[in-house]
């Protein structure tokens, strides 16, 4: 790469900029990114798959800032209940609602199901100043824990266990660990294996 990459972050989710920053930082070395802008309005995710609203978020940032952008839309999807909540994930009790509130409605309606089997999946997209874009995709599987558990992470870090984290939650594994098998994580690596393609054409 001739020059350094550079990206606006499109969430206004904190939470999801850090991890973002952390795991692209590490993965493109010399990325620079740049903080979503505070004046720039919310994006109405109104797409029904996580590409269409990961799409949406990057070409408006990219848009109001004339940088390339880099979205991420992610999801929870459980087997029981027909893949919901789906790109509902951070609405799911509600358009106000925190991470506590989505948690315990998540609870209660897997109560006395005996099917807890789910997945995070996660689509990270570049839309870039000249039209083109680039789209990578991450899963993990996992179960949905009866309880929560651990401190770190947000949103449903706390209940989901994801195959090959030994049993624990994403909330008690330390991040680094997290990342490496994040749906996240994945699809930021895989991602940066394109933007290295990309370079090398």
């Amino acid at each position: 790469m001739n020059e350094p990459l550079r990206f606006v972050l499109a969430t206004a989710n904190p939470d999801k900029a850090e991890e973002m920053r952390a795991i692209l930082t590490e993965a493109v070395p010399g990325v620079e990114l740049i903080s979503r802008p505070s004046e720039v309005a919310d994006v109405e995710e109104r797409g029904d798959t996580f590409v269409a609203n990961a799409r949406l978020k990057a070409e408006a940032l990219r848009d109001a800032t004339g940088t390339a952008a880099v979205a991420d839309d992610s999801g929870l999807e459980v087997d029981a209940l027909g893949g919901a909540p789906g790109v509902h994930t951070a609405r799911y009790a509600g358009e106000d609602a925190t991470y506590e509130d989505n948690v315990d409605k998540l609870l209660n309606v897997l109560e006395g199901s005996t099917s807890r089997r789910g997945r995070f999946t996660s689509v990270v997209l570049v839309a870039f100043p000249d039209g083109s874009e680039l789209v990578a995709k991450g899963v993990v599987e996992g179960e949905i824990a009866e309880e929560p558990r651990g401190e770190e992470g947000f949103g449903y870090d706390p209940i989901f266990i994801p195959d090959g984290g030994g049993g624990r939650t994403f909330s008690e594994l330390p991040p680094e660990d997290k990342h490496a098998l994040s749906h996240r994580g994945i699809a930021l690596r895989t991602l940066a294996r394109l933007l290295a393609d990309s370079a090398g054409a």
